[in-house]
């Protein structure tokens, strides 16, 4: 991988070269379960959203952006601040180069700073692997360090076929009695984007 990718914080200036990452896994994969390519106004706003309380990552080099990580709430009851849902997307000509590593890793050294304990994966999953669907993103995360927690079946339907959805989990942070709530990350983003120019 080049040593010249850096992760950076996003902005919604980023969202029509996001945008164009996302695409294709839209339109001809199951990786995600949404039918409809979001506008670029929609994709700004989420953007936007996420970063009032959580990170949203890019990876770049040279000016161009070769993929994105961010949380989101993995509930949205207070008793649930402590755990995100976690969430990477590679362009998929740049996948194999380790950038989706990179990108999670710098996802949960910030997650860390917020003090969150747990992430949360939420993965369709093929009975039987196909051309919009294969098992690659659960192995993905295992070598992450994420286990398998639980297995839905039969509950996304998309290019009229059946998917399954699977969570996966990784521990990042010691559960305590009288435990600090997490801070958002416009409290700690001065020092995430110290970290991250580490990286």
């Amino acid at each position: 991988m080049d040593n010249k990718i850096i992760i950076r914080t996003a902005s919604a200036a980023d969202a029509p070269a996001l945008l164009k990452i996302y695409r294709p896994y839209v339109e001809n994969t199951a990786i995600t379960f949404e039918y409809d390519v979001p506008s670029t106004e929609e994709f700004a706003s989420r953007i936007q959203h996420t970063l009032r309380k959580y990170p949203y990552l890019v990876a770049e080099e040279k000016g161009t952006l070769l993929g994105y990580a961010y949380a989101g709430p993995f509930h949205e009851r207070p008793a649930y601040d402590w755990a995100v849902e976690t969430s990477i997307y590679v362009d998929q000509s740049c996948r194999k180069m380790g950038i989706g590593g990179k990108l999670h890793h710098a996802l949960e050294e910030v997650l860390k700073l917020q003090g969150i304990l747990n992430l949360n994966a939420c993965i369709a999953y093929p009975e039987e692997e196909d051309e919009y669907l294969t098992k690659n993103s659960v192995e993905f995360h295992r070598h992450l360090g994420y286990d398998m927690v639980g297995e839905f079946h039969n509950c996304g339907y998309k290019f009229d076929r059946w998917y399954h959805m699977v969570w996966m989990e990784k521990m990042i942070g010691e559960h305590r009695s009288g435990q600090d709530f997490p801070k958002n990350f416009p409290q700690i983003r001065e020092e995430a984007e110290s970290i991250l120019s580490k990286l």
